[in-house]
């Protein structure tokens, strides 16, 4: 069987012990033995093995289910739904030798014009080192004197949405350390008097 569900022991003990489907149907849809099915259901296989729900995994449809518990005949359907799960970590973007050239000053362009960013929302911006993002801000860069500001959405290092959500969460965490700062102002006033 190509399509095998997530987990098929810990979905093969949910469905022996909350459905009326045969050890057939559940073996054949978890691709195991029948008789490791009814080792499960006989409590001798699969023990300590927490069961996993295939409807809540989105693998199976109660419709699905119960379909199958009253025809003992009809195998049990992977369900194939499209799960809508993006990945947090981006694909590093191919940036063409004639455009990194552009990188320091797209990141002096970030210095002058959004000195709330971090070196490293920086560098995840422009993909930079932090050390080059360091010596621009320091000028101590080895070009620096040949640099000029260039946005780095118009030579698509970032887009305008990840510029936009790093600069709000810059101005947050001014914000939180402005309000800590306070904080420690009025403890230490009233530990002082």
């Amino acid at each position: 069987m190509t399509d095998k569900p997530f987990m098929p022991k810990a979905t093969a003990v949910w469905l022996v012990e909350n459905t009326k489907i045969s050890f057939k149907q559940i073996a054949d849809f978890c691709d195991l033995h029948e008789l490791e099915i009814k080792g499960i259901a006989d409590g001798d296989v699969a023990k300590g093995i927490k069961a996993y729900n295939p409807i809540l995994a989105g693998q199976l449809t109660r419709e699905e289910i119960e379909e199958c518990s009253k025809n003992s005949s009809k195998p049990l359907v992977l369900n194939k739904k499209d799960l809508d799960i993006k990945s947090e970590k981006k694909a590093k973007k191919y940036i063409p030798l004639s455009k990194r050239q552009d990188r320091p000053e797209a990141v002096l362009w970030l210095l002058k014009n959004y000195s709330q960013l971090s070196a490293g929302q920086i560098v995840k911006l422009v993909g930079s080192t932090k050390n080059t993002v360091v010596a621009i801000k320091n000028k101590s860069y080895w070009n620096s004197s040949n640099l000029t500001p260039k946005d780095p959405v118009v030579f698509n290092f970032c887009s305008e949405i990840d510029l936009r959500k790093a600069i709000e969460k810059a101005d947050r965490k001014i914000v939180r350390d402005r309000k800590k700062a306070e904080k420690e102002k009025k403890k230490s006033a009233v530990s002082n008097s």
